[in-house]
């Protein structure tokens, strides 16, 4: 018979985690949607990742970021997610250009494609986020203007 310590999930920290990370408009684009289609499942993925999984010690919230960063890339064609995880990477304290030497730094170990298609997907997020402060989002070349980045890397 094995013996297991049981596994500390806590729904309300874990919406609470939620609204840390995760704008509100980006919620309420998301999680009705995948509720009609799977029932529950948005509870279950809320509960268990924010109320169970990030609540661990161990690691700081950036960190964990980072670490989401790094595995969403590496496994390509999860680009919804990683755009969501790079706007709440700037949520936690990370900054652009933190962000962007994630994928820079990733490029020898998940391959040059999917260290640009990173940085399409940051560029993209990076770019929406200046433009929802009202200020313009930094494109890399110290200009501000955040033109262009994202059609740049391909």
């Amino acid at each position: 018979m094995h013996t297991f310590a049981p596994a500390d999930l806590d729904r309300e920290r874990g919406y609470r985690m939620l609204d840390d990370l995760v704008d509100g408009p980006t919620q309420r684009a998301t999680l009705p949607g995948l509720e009609a289609l799977a029932p529950g499942f948005p509870d279950w993925i809320v509960t268990s990742l924010f109320g169970g999984t990030y609540q661990r010690e161990g690691l700081a919230l950036r960190d964990r970021q980072l670490l989401n960063l790094a595995a969403l890339a590496a496994l390509g064609g999860v680009e919804p997610q990683l755009h969501g995880h790079v706007r709440s990477s700037l949520r936690v304290g990370l900054t652009a250009e933190q962000i962007v030497e994630v994928f820079v730094h990733l490029a020898p170990y998940i391959g040059v494609p999917k260290a640009l298609a990173g940085l399409r997907v940051a560029a993209a997020a990076l770019a929406e986020v200046g433009g929802e402060d009202g200020g313009e989002a930094e494109d890399g070349d110290g200009t501000g203007t955040g033109t262009g980045t994202a059609e740049a890397i391909r």
